[in-house]
């Protein structure tokens, strides 16, 4: 009898044109915490020298290299065969999500597409990347913020990675909105809240990513805005909003619930 996989099947879509060779690995890599990539595509005109940097990574990664002619100048073809086959694997019903590896916001109309289907879109560009494809996918991730950075290559990136300080998150208006939210929406009369709801309610609000910030866990973002109470019951992680202006982190050890 076979056995039926419960693992998320998703179709990884390269906007090779938009998006470097260098960061594949790291993008697959993340690809995977969310399922399988079993549908492998990469579009571009292959005859361009632009995508020299590509070709080696097709056949190391197993991607499909999806060859579209530029048919008059200035038009991207590529981008229209990837909206196609985007479309036609939706309607096939075997899929689960979508990666998109692109930095263009003229895939936007196609996230909020797929999004319509119940499906997940993971998208993944460089911080160029405009705001409104960012935040029409489920979650975005800047491909700065991926990976080692140990080689010289990624030396320009380190004022993306950088850690945004006390300051600068606060006058992120939109995160310091969407983590209040969050955390009012599932919080306990007492005004706790269980930080693994804080996170997935979070993700419904809005493309949301703590490495974007320069923070690998949502604990270490939500800490370093000093604007909640944080605490540790066990391996449980507690948060609570502090009063508007107010400071100074709570984390309190032994501090009970309530």
């Amino acid at each position: 009898m076979a056995m039926i996989s419960d693992e998320r099947r998703i179709a990884l879509l390269v906007d090779a044109d938009n998006a470097p060779a260098a960061k594949i690995d790291v993008i697959l890599a993340e690809v995977a915490r969310h399922g399988a990539a079993n549908v492998r595509r990469a579009y571009g005109n292959w005859k361009s020298p632009h995508l020299k940097g590509w070709e080696a990574c097709l056949h190391e990664y197993a991607i499909r290299p999806i060859q579209q002619f530029a048919y008059s100048s200035g038009k991207n073809a590529s981008d229209m065969a990837m909206v196609i086959d985007a479309m036609d694997l939706l309607y096939a019903g075997t899929l689960d999500g979508f990666a998109i590896v692109s930095s263009d916001a003229d895939f936007t109309p196609l996230v909020m597409r797929l999004l319509t289907d119940g499906v997940k879109v993971y998208g993944f560009g460089e911080k160029k990347t405009p705001l409104p494809f960012v935040n029409a996918c489920s979650v975005f991730t800047y491909v700065e913020a991926l990976g080692p950075q140990d080689d010289a290559a990624d030396a320009a990136d380190q004022p993306v990675r950088a850690r945004k300080d006390r300051a600068e998150l606060r006058q992120d208006t939109r995160l310091v909105q969407m983590l209040r939210s969050a955390v009012s929406a599932v919080a306990g009369d007492d005004g706790w809240a269980h930080l693994g709801p804080v996170g997935s309610q979070i993700n419904n609000q809005a493309s949301f990513d703590p490495r974007n910030y320069g923070y690998s866990k949502l604990s270490e973002l939500v800490a370093a805005t000093d604007l909640f109470e944080v605490k540790k019951e066990g391996l449980t992680l507690y948060v609570r909003a502090l009063p508007s202006g107010g400071g100074g982190n709570g984390n309190k050890p032994g501090a009970g619930k309530g």
